[in-house]
Order: structure tokens, then C-alpha cells, then sequence
């Protein structure tokens, strides 16, 4: 029987919308009990929002500080919150499904496939059995190193409980951290396993699943897909680009990296090169970076992570279309070509409509909390687009917010997370094909 998705109640772009906004009210609700806070006082309703949807959206924007203002069971509250947030709802919904052996539906099916962002429902249920698998091994293996290493600093329980408790967060890229006083690793910056394990769990994170799951099988197939080896180049030259020009700025910088030794200028170029690319965790000062170091990060934090991963910003593979598209043209040619394939036309108008939805919206909101809040205009740019791009670094303006700029940035986290288009075709009609074309009129441009 044939089924006509657009008779749906609900469009899977809608549901995502809904799902999300539920887990956060969850959460909200959650964090404001008297049991969730270490004072036994309870949290502000803009406060508890604020923090949900930054645990949901896997951004790591805070309103106070994680470890010294959260109980136990708060913190773990969030944890789990960044964990749904970071896999998606629906992926643990499904996972749920599997474990009782329900089939999985059509429609649950598309949800999926609009979540993952997936251009086929084909084989999307073995793609979420794969997630699951991955981030729970890549969690585990470096939350174990995480505890090795914090044993000699702390006692072992608790070495053990931020170890795994901060694998979730960097490999969700969200950017959260314990260690009090809106820290986060700043005091391993010359650590090179702590460094390291967190590069490698954001970077995992960040590239996608389906990149992870193209990675696992080049053993047997040994062979990668277009989309895995895009994603793989541009991320590897975004992290050494990233880092070159980091090393550069900061050197001499006495308020980050001019009074490391080589050996932690190079980590600490390195990490704040891996970070912006929306996880959100620091090993130096953010603040205390030097202009053209922060506005060069708020490009990085604009592109993001790649599709179908734990990150927010446009997308790799976008920037890298919009790159090639520019490339093409300047060179005479009407096709982008990547490895020996060309990309189609629809492909290159998706990647336009993102990221000028994507501009669109951040100045937008970064004009209104210019008007709002009592901040310089670098500073409120950066912090909008670390909302957007669910990054969570931060030059200290969430602290200060108002009532109305916490609400501002709620809903950039939340868009961030969903997508520009996802968030565009909830809120607007359902996608739908022309039934006819005007004919070809010509303009001047340039």
C-alpha cells in the first residue's frame, strides 16, 4: 500500500521540532528540583532553561558553573541530557524499539532519516545500531583514560566519575566541564593525554556517523565514500589551518600561549583549532585571546562539525560546497568536482540556503542583543554565533545576560542544533515540488 507522507498530522521536521523542545521542558523541570542543586535551593526557571537547552542542543553555553552549583544528581541529570541531545531523541527512542523488538515504522523511518540527515531511508536502522555502538566504545575507551590520568590529581571514584562524565561531553561536543570556576581544561593545557583524548573525542564526534562507520569497514571494503572522504580533507585542513594561524596570533600573547613552553604552545594552538569546531572545551583563556584570534574562531565555530554528527554550524561539506562553487566559477567551470565526481545542482542550492539562512539568523540576533545588552559588538557576535553553531565557548557575556538575551540565545542554541532548513520547514509549509517554471529571464550580476 502506498503511503502519502503529505498526509501526515505531523512532518518528520515538526516532530524533531517538538521532540527536542519536550526533552528540554523535561530537563527544565528536572534541574529546578531543590535535590538537583548542591544548596538544596532551586534553580531559577530562566536559569534551569537555559542550562537544559544548552545540555540539549550540545552546546555548553552556562548560566553556573556545572561543577560546584550542581548536585550529583544534577550533573548526571545534564549528562543524560547532553547524551539524548547529542545522539538525537530519536536515536535512543529507536534504540529503545530495538531492544523490544518493535519494528520500526515508515514514518519513524523518515523521522530518522531527517535526523541523521540521511538522503535514504535505506539501511538507517543498522546506521543507529552503529551510533549507539560507536559512542558508547569511543565514551568508555576514553573516559577510562580520562580516570587513569585524574587518579593522580583526585581521589579515585571521583577521577572515575569526571572521567567518563566528561567523555560524554567532549564526544557530544558539548562542551560542559566540572572542574569549577567556568575552568574547563585550562589547567592541563600542557598535558598531553588529557589533550589529546579530548581531540580525539570531539574530532570523532564531530566528523559524523556515517564517516565513523565508513572508518570501521575500511578493513573489509577498502574503499571510502565521496562523502566520508570529503569530510575527512576538509576537517583535516581545517584543524591545521585552525592551528597555524592560532600559533601565530597567540605566540606571544602573555594571556594564553606566550608563557608555554613549545610543546604547550603546539597543544594549545591545536585544541583551540579543534574546539570551535563546536565542542566548546578550552585549555587557555578564550577572553584573554587577542581580536583577530576571536573573530578568526567565529569563522571556525560558523562551519562547525559535519553532517550527521554531535556538532551544529553549517556543516563541513556545505562550507566545502560554497568553497567549491566559488573555485568553479573563478576558473570558467559550471560543475564543482570533488574526487572525480561532480556535484548536483540541488546539492549546491541546499548548501546556499543554509548558510545564508544560517547569516541571516545570526545577525539578526546579534543586532537585537546589540540593542539589549551592555556589551561590545565582537563580543556578542562571538557569543552568538557559539550559540548557533552549538559550540559553547564563551568571552564571558552569558554570564551577564538579561532575562530577554538568555531567551535569545535559547533559541539560537535550539535552532543551531535543529538546522537552519529543519527548523524552516517545521515552521513553514511542507517541502514540495513546483508544478511549473517561468520562463528564463537574464540580469546582470557582479
Amino acid at each position: 500500500m502506498k503511503v502519502n507522507i503529505q498526509r501526515m498530522r505531523l512532518s518528520p521536521p515538526r516532530i524533531l521540532v517538538l521532540g527536542f523542545a519536550g526533552i528540554i521542558m523535561i530537563g527544565t523541570l528536572l534541574l529546578m528540583l531543590p535535590i538537583s542543586t548542591r544548596s538544596g535551593d532551586s534553580l531559577a526557571f530562566i536559569d534551569a532553561l537555559f542550562t537544559a537547552t544548552s545540555a540539549v542542543s550540545v552546546t555548553g553555553l552556562v548560566v553556573v558553573d556545572t561543577g560546584t552549583y550542581f548536585s550529583v544528581l544534577g550533573q548526571v541529570i545534564i549528562a543524560i541530557l547532553i547524551q539524548i541531545g547529542g545522539l538525537g531523541f530519536m536515536t535512543m527512542s529507536t534504540l529503545v524499539a530495538i531492544a523490544f523488538k518493535r519494528k520500526i515504522s515508515l514514518k519513524e523511518r523518515l523521522i530518522l532519516q531527517e535526523a541523521m540527515n540521511q538522503t535514504t531511508m535505506e539501511g538507517i536502522v543498522r546506521l543507529i545500531r552503529k551510533v549507539v555502538i560507536y559512542s558508547l566504545i569511543l565514551e568508555g575507551i576514553c573516559g577510562t583514560l580520562f580516570a587513569l590520568r585524574w587518579s593522580f590529581d583526585m581521589p579515585i571514584g571521583q577521577a572515575i566519575y569526571y572521567g567518563y562524565w566528561h567523555a560524554i561531553s567532549l564526544f557530544n561536543n558539548a562542551g560542559f566541564d566540572m572542574f569549577g570556576d567556568f575552568s574547563s581544561l585550562t589547567d592541563y593545557v600542557n598535558d598531553p593525554l588529557v589533550n589529546f583524548t579530548a581531540m580525539f573525542l570531539i574530532v570523532t564526534g564531530g566528523i559524523g556517523f556515517v564517516v565513523l562507520s565508513d572508518l570501521v569497514d575500511y578493513h573489509k571494503t577498502k574503499k571510502l565514500s565521496l562523502h566520508s572522504k570529503v569530510v575527512l580533507l576538509i576537517t583535516a585542513l581545517l584543524i591545521v589551518i585552525g592551528a597555524l594561524v592560532i600559533f601565530v596570533f597567540e605566540f606571544s600573547n602573555p594571556r594564553t600561549l606566550g608563557g608555554l613552553n613549545w610543546g604547550g604552545k603546539l597543544l594549545g594552538s591545536f585544541f583551540q583549532s579543534v574546539t570551535p569546531r563546536t565542542a566548546g572545551a578550552n585549555s587557555v583563556d578564550i577572553a584573554g585571546l587577542r581580536q583577530a584570534t576571536q573573530f578568526f574562531m567565529i569563522i571556525l565555530m560558523f562551519i562547525g562539525a559535519s553532517p550527521g554528527s554531535t556538532g551544529g554550524g553549517i556543516k563541513t561539506t556545505t562550507f566545502m560546497i560554497m568553497a567549491g562553487a566559488v573555485i568553479a566559477m573563478m576558473r570558467g567551470r559550471e560543475d564543482i568536482v570533488f574526487f572525480r565526481y561532480r556535484r548536483l545542482q540541488e546539492r549546491i542550492f541546499k548548501a546556499l540556503t543554509i548558510t545564508l539562512l544560517a547569516l541571516l539568523f545570526i545577525i539578526t540576533v546579534t543586532m537585537i542583543l546589540s540593542t539589549t545588552e551592555d556589551s561590545g559588538f565582537l563580543m556578542i557576535l562571538f557569543e552568538t554565533t557559539s550559540a548557533f553553531g552549538t559550540v559553547g565557548l564563551s568571552l564571558g557575556l552569558t554570564l551577564k545576560l538579561t532575562t530577554f538575551g538568555k531567551l535569545m540565545i535559547c533559541f539560537t542554541m535550539f535552532a543551531g542544533r535543529l538546522g537552519p532548513i529543519t527548523l524552516a520547514y517545521a515552521l513553514g509549509q511542507k517541502k514540495g515540488k513546483d508544478l511549473y517554471r517561468y520562463p528564463e529571464g537574464k540580469m546582470i550580476i557582479g
